[in-house]
């Protein structure tokens, strides 16, 4: 801001086009952030919070590390989310952390970042500012578990990752957040199987903040080995489910035995999906791509009518556009979800009859909605 001014000053009695070669200047030396990476068709991981999942002080955090424990371990995993920082170490920039946040207005935007990424797993470190701001601390694990409840609603399935919060330095900030972290065991107790609590508090010390409250470049490689071997305990959370990308699949229903089918063997974008007796032709390959999306005759995707989100809305082919109704996302228990709509791909009323058309409903773990690759 200073530099701005400054430059407004000198605008006053400069020439304009010294004015503007000075603006260019400093233009160009800019360094632009990296680019947002594609995804490599790996386990779709979404890191959630605030700064430290941002990595202020160090650009990336503890994405750096975990990454790299991740490559090294063999798992492909493709980090997704609205965000976009790191150097070029981290081989995956994306993320949901956002500077200065709460627990509420994370809550305020999960079901559209969810709907839009579609993570598979989530490691969510959260409440910082909550105490930092004094917003009501001692409300803050009640805010947690209704977040948690509305990532567990919109995305049934996915396994989140709850950090109990890492130390401060000020002696009142430290008293709330071990207060925050203490309660968090109870606010999470009801959330079922798929929610793993992660003590991050107790792997940083004073030492490894730079500033009293952000980690170090130490401090947040030890944030990134917890989150590793918290990720390496629970057997779904790194395993990817479905076909493989790139490989065309026939997907069997699990009740009626017969196989997702364009109608007719038609093209034309708006031709309705149905189940039909698997043979194997054109229009009963499906090709899972690394956006997420299942490809049909090359060019036309597996999509959600209208953009939909309704129990009912059918399930149709249309040109490939790469919008939320047409990314699907393969769960452990063999659904299908519509990222966009956060239901499930469903055979109307459980039919098993040739023709019996396809739509989205909400996921319930019936047969009906389960699929495997033929």
């Amino acid at each position: 801001m200073t530099a701005m001014r400054t430059m407004g000053r000198l605008g006053r009695r400069l020439p304009v086009a010294v004015v503007i070669t000075a603006v260019l200047a400093a233009l160009a030396l800019v360094q632009p952030g990296p680019p947002a990476a594609e995804s490599n068709g790996g386990v779709r991981v979404m890191p959630l919070g605030d700064s430290i999942t941002d990595g202020f002080n160090v650009p990336g955090g503890y994405r750096i590390d975990l990454w790299q424990r991740l490559a090294g371990g063999g798992y492909t995993v493709d980090f997704v989310g609205s965000g976009v920082n790191g150097p070029p170490e981290l081989g995956d920039h994306d993320h949901e952390g956002h500077s200065g946040w709460r627990i509420d207005q994370l809550d305020a935007n999960i079901v559209t970042w969810l709907r839009t990424s579609a993570p598979h797993t989530v490691l969510l470190h959260i409440g910082t500012n909550d105490v930092n701001q004094n917003f009501d601390p001692g409300g803050a694990p009640a805010r947690l578990s209704t977040l948690v409840g509305h990532i567990l609603a919109t995305a049934p399935g996915v396994e989140v990752f709850v950090a109990q919060i890492t130390p401060e330095a000020d002696p009142t900030f430290e008293a709330r957040i071990r207060a925050y972290n203490a309660a968090l065991p109870d606010a999470l107790r009801d959330k079922g199987p798929h929610v793993h609590l992660v003590d991050m508090h107790g792997a940083l010390g004073t030492a490894d903040l730079a500033d009293g409250v952000h980690p170090t470049a130490a401090g947040y490689a030890k944030m990134g080995a917890v989150w590793y071997a918290a990720l390496r305990s629970v057997s779904g959370a790194l395993n990817p489910t479905g076909p493989p990308v790139g490989t065309p699949v026939r997907l069997v229903n699990t009740n009626s035995g017969r196989c997702l089918d364009v109608a007719g063997a038609g093209t034309a974008g708006g031709t309705r999906t149905i189940v039909w007796d698997c043979h194997g032709q054109a229009n009963q390959q499906w090709t899972r791509t690394a956006a997420g999306e299942l490809r049909v005759y090359g060019t036309s995707c597996l999509d959600v009518s209208g953009a939909g989100t309704a129990n009912g809305t059918a399930v149709i082919i249309w040109p490939c556009h790469g919008g939320a109704n047409q990314r699907w996302v393969f769960r452990p228990d063999g659904s299908i979800r519509a990222a966009g709509a956060g239901r499930c791909l469903d055979v109307t009323s459980s039919g098993t009859a040739n023709a019996t058309p396809v739509q989205i409903y909400d996921c319930n773990g019936t047969s009906a909605q389960q699929w495997g690759a033929g």
